[in-house]
């Protein structure tokens, strides 16, 4: 069937190369989906729902692979959040220390002691300067990473959704593919009780052959049974008695009808 359909589709081409033009790819593209489609239905319905689980057993690797991306990416990010919470306890100290300076040197006195060191106001000066300086490029680098972190926590949240979709998905072709089996079974249920309603009607033969059995044996039974007086030839006759006048007056006695005044009226 299948080299018929093929030779058929050659020819098809083979009449649309003749016809020249976008026409001739036409005939091409209508004859190759018309073989496409008829191997398709040619493949039982039970090898398809089996390709199809097999389709869904495939899922689980890139599924897998997913979830070691998501489990790798929230360490990261984890780790980056600490990251960012150090630097910026670091920052808020620095800021903390860059202000008491800035207030020191705007005092007006002429020494400060620190750490039970004492540092004149030149030395404070160029202290706050340098501390200033490291506290700016610090902030910058903390903005940088801070929007780092936010962006990597937005493609988490982005990833833990797909792989939810996914594994959603997963779930609904399970349950697709189990409704699809199990129509097929009843399928196969109701096919098979059409077959069996064939074998009923040999069944209802060998019953009808039964009660033709069964009756023929009745009658022979019933001819065996039958006085052979009534069924054979009538060799003999028997003459009526002399006396069955007699017979019969004894007979009914007195309840005997009157015949004569019977007559008579």
């Amino acid at each position: 069937m299948l080299k018929k359909i093929l030779i058929g589709s050659a020819l098809v081409a083979g009449t649309g190369a003749l016809i020249g033009g976008t026409s001739a790819m036409s005939y091409v593209r209508t004859g190759y989906h018309s073989v496409r489609d008829h191997i398709k239905d040619q493949i039982p319905i039970d090898l398809e729902i089996k390709r199809v689980r097999d389709m869904i057993q495939n899922l689980k690797p890139e599924i897998a692979e997913n979830l070691r991306i998501i489990a790798r990416e929230e360490v990261e990010v984890a780790k980056l959040q600490k990251e960012v919470q150090a630097k910026g306890a670091s920052l808020a100290k620095s800021k903390e220390a860059i202000l008491r300076l800035k207030d020191d040197l705007q005092s007006g006195v002429k020494f400060v002691s620190y750490g039970g060191r004492s540092y004149d106001m030149d030395q404070v000066k160029k202290d706050l300067n340098d501390r200033f300086k490291h506290f700016q490029t610090q902030e910058a680098t903390f903005d940088k990473l801070e929007k780092v972190l936010e962006a990597r926590e937005k493609n988490l949240e982005a990833a833990r959704r797909k792989l939810d979709s996914m594994l959603a998905a997963k779930r609904q072709h399970e349950v697709a593919v189990e409704n699809l089996q199990a129509r097929w079974t009843m399928h196969q249920v109701v096919d098979s009780s059409s077959q069996y309603s064939l074998h009923d009607s040999s069944l209802n033969d060998v019953r009808d052959t039964l009660d033709d059995i069964s009756t023929r044996l009745d009658v022979a039974e019933k001819m065996m049974n039958l006085d052979e007086t009534t069924t054979g030839i009538p060799v003999l006759e028997e003459a009526a008695p002399e006396d069955l006048v007699d017979q019969i007056t004894q007979y009914f006695g007195t309840d005997m009808i009157d015949t004569e005044a019977l007559a008579d009226k």
